[in-house]
């Protein structure tokens, strides 16, 4: 199954290296560019895209609102959004997440990294966690902490989670994969599968991008400083 990828950026530079380099994999095809957010959302619908990389910094409708508006349509629920930032100044990363990203990934990877943070976002299994990236999510949510606009009975969805499916929450919010987390909690990788998506259905997460949002806002998780 070929995955298929829009490009969105207002740099036609850059969109020109990404499409050199998508199309390069056998298993995967650009679909689109745009050059604002407003355009991103139409192309996604348009040309069924699977995943969009998406930047945050556009003119007009910018890449933030861009991802609210795919996550929050039925009918692109199927879609992946990653956002490429440059780590140093884009603040809105958290905001992202919580608007429905898949993850994020930094335009200074290499080629590898894109290509499998594209393959990982389609196949839905974990969380855009490349090592540079990891601890990078914690940060940019306990640096929105000082100023976000928490529920504060978010907390409480958690009541709903079994003490396995929180077990398991905690180990995708490290950024572990199915695998991983199978071979820590010692049971199956099919077992971990089945509490995944169940946490996701009681918490009301897109993907476990949104799980580790979740995790991380309700406090189950605190973020790592070092």
């Amino acid at each position: 199954m070929t995955i298929r990828v829009l490009l969105a950026d207002d740099q036609a530079l850059l969109r020109s290296a990404f499409r050199v380099l998508v199309d390069s994999e056998a298993d995967m095809e650009v679909v689109g560019e745009a050059s604002d957010g407003a355009e991103a959302v139409r192309l996604t619908r348009q040309q069924q895209a699977d995943v969009v990389l998406m930047d945050i910094r556009m003119p007009g409708t910018d890449g933030l609102q861009a991802t609210r508006l795919i996550s929050a349509d039925p009918a692109l629920a199927h879609v992946r959004v990653v956002i490429l930032t440059t780590f140093e100044v884009d603040d809105y990363v958290v905001q992202a997440l919580r608007a429905g990203a898949s993850g994020f990934l930094g335009k200074g990877s290499e080629p590898d990294e894109l290509l499998s943070a594209i393959r990982i976002a389609a196949g839905g299994e974990a969380l855009l966690s490349p090592v540079a990236t990891k601890g990078l999510i914690a940060r940019f949510l306990a640096q929105g902490a000082a100023d976000d606009d928490r529920d504060p009975a978010r907390a409480g969805r958690l009541d709903a989670l079994t003490g396995r499916e929180r077990e398991v929450l905690v180990q995708v919010a490290g950024g572990h994969s199915n695998d991983e987390i199978a071979e820590r909690l010692e049971v199956s990788p099919l077992t971990v599968k089945t509490h995944v998506n169940r946490a996701m259905a009681k918490l009301g997460a897109r993907d476990r991008a949104q799980l580790v949002v979740i995790a991380y806002e309700s406090g189950l998780v605190r973020p790592r400083m070092d």
